[in-house]
Order: C-alpha cells, then structure tokens, then sequence
C-alpha cells in the first residue's frame, strides 16, 4: 500500500490573527483557514496535471484524477505511488509521483491539464472526455429511500472536521442505501473531494461504485457527474444548484441527480424511479 503520510510542512488548516467587527466592537482574535496549496500529478515521470488542493489524501486525488480522466482502470496497473523527491532524499510535499506497469501505460494521455479549485476541468474539452470514455449508464438495480436521502446532509455536515474549524471547505461522502456512510472527503474543490473518494475506492479494490450514493456540498456541477459516472455511481445529491449541462448529462446517462436537498425538501432533475417517489408518497406528482 502507498503512504498517505502527509509531509509534515503541510496543513490542511492554517491558523491567522483578524480582526472581528460585532455590533459595534472590535477586537483581534484567531482564525482559522482551509489550507490551499497546488499539487502537481506527474505520470511516469512526466508533468500531467496541476491542480489547487487542501492538502491531505493526496495520493489518493492522484489517482481518483487518472481513473475519472480515463487514464487508468483498476489498481493493478499502478507500479508505484509516492510523493516525489527532490535530489533522492527529500520529500516533495506538493508533487505526486504515479508510475504504471509497462503492459498498462496509455498510448495517448492528454498532457497539461489544469485544474483550478473551483472549477476541475470545465468546458468543451472535458465534454469530448466524456464522449471519449463511452460511458456507461449507472445500474438501475440502486434505490435509496426519500426519508433516507433527507439524512445524507446532517451525515455529512457531522463528518466534517476540517470544516467545522474553517468554514470554508467542500466535502464529498459515500452513503449506502441504509443512509450509513462509507467514506467522507474533504477539499477546497468541490471536484478534488470527489476525486479522493475515487481514489480511495480503486486504492481499496471497490470500484465500481454502483452500491452507492454520493452526498457533496455545493453545487453538483458538470464535472462532478463525469467523475461520478465513470465511478459508476448511480446517484448524486447535493445542497445547492446543479448547472444545465450536469442536468443534460445526468439525464442522457440515466443518473439519478437531487439538488437543493436540504431539511426535508429536494428537488430531483434526473432518475427520480431510483427514489420511488410516487409509491413513497402514494400520491400523483403535481404538474
């Protein structure tokens, strides 16, 4: 197994002095802050990706990102997994180093991805990904209980640690279909939590996902679909918006997409029959 040890100049919270202003008064106390710091992903020895990260389960974003980006299929492939080194000796704390098994290197790999903390990798050359991977459509065999999907959120949010300090970082969990999580993720990416998980699941041997469903915080945006479907996860929820191209994808691919899922109300853009509205509520749905 790889090791997740975090290099020990690295923090996924930093600690600053501010200044608060509250009705009235001021005073300089702590506060804390999700860390941010870039991660380069070099494939067998070459520069492949840079993207904005929390630092923590680093190795395990690396090969989430190569698995979700079509790179690599299964752990097996993988020969070795390390934090760089610089000059042999010290340990590079913001570069992952992922080398193959000759029979298993890519003939062609997109070279110079991108990512920003925001966003992953946004826009038409990620769409021609998708259509390059031939994805498959998620199982229609997972179904997950209304009154337990209104669960996900408190699970979530409980699981949070880094969170609850700084206020100021995504998370993405694993939950089965009795509303138990699996595994929870953190990042300043909403798209690098997801990738972690991905990771962590080929790392584990438990791909494909399609025994479960995936809770983010945020919105669920086009990329998080892609890196959900190529996971084959059959169902994603989320606290906020998804954006129209996630709907159009989700909806073509027949994965069940909630959004707004919050106390006791969602809303649901795609797959609703893996939810079992209709018999949960014994009621026709309201046009």
């Amino acid at each position: 197994m790889p090791n997740e040890n975090m290099p020990h100049h690295q923090h996924s919270i930093d600690l600053t002095q501010v200044v608060e202003w509250r009705d009235g008064e001021v005073r300089r106390q702590p506060d804390y802050l999700a860390g941010e710091e870039p991660l380069e992903i070099r494939l067998d020895g070459r520069p492949i990706s840079v993207t904005m990260r929390t630092p923590g389960n680093d190795l395990e974003l690396a090969v989430g990102f190569l698995f979700t980006e079509g790179v690599i299929q299964k752990r097996s492939q993988i020969a070795s997994l390390n934090y760089a080194k610089a000059n042999g000796s010290r340990t590079m704390g913001n570069t992952v180093e992922v080398s193959l098994r000759t029979s298993s290197k890519p003939k062609h790999v997109r070279r110079n991805f991108f990512m920003t903390s925001s966003c992953g990798i946004c826009g038409k050359a990620s769409i021609d990904a998708v259509r390059a991977h031939s994805l498959a459509r998620p199982t229609r065999d997972f179904f997950l209980d209304p009154q337990v999907l209104c669960t996900l959120p408190d699970g979530l949010k409980a699981a949070q640690r880094v969170f609850d300090k700084t206020g100021g970082l995504h998370a993405a969990a694993l939950f089965n279909n009795q509303g138990e999580m699996i595994v929870l993720r953190e990042d300043i990416g909403r798209h690098n939590a997801v990738d972690k998980i991905v990771g962590w699941a080929l790392l584990e041997e438990r791909l494909p996902l399609s025994d479960f469903a995936l809770m983010v915080s945020g919105r669920g945006g086009f990329e998080i679909i892609q890196k959900a479907l190529m996971a084959s996860i059959p169902l994603v929820a989320s606290i906020s918006a998804p954006s129209g191209l996630a709907v159009r994808l989700a909806r073509e691919l027949g994965l069940t997409l909630v959004g707004f899922l919050r106390g006791r109300r969602f809303l649901v853009y795609s797959g609703e029959d893996r939810l079992r509205l209709l018999t949960a509520a014994n009621v026709p749905v309201r046009q």
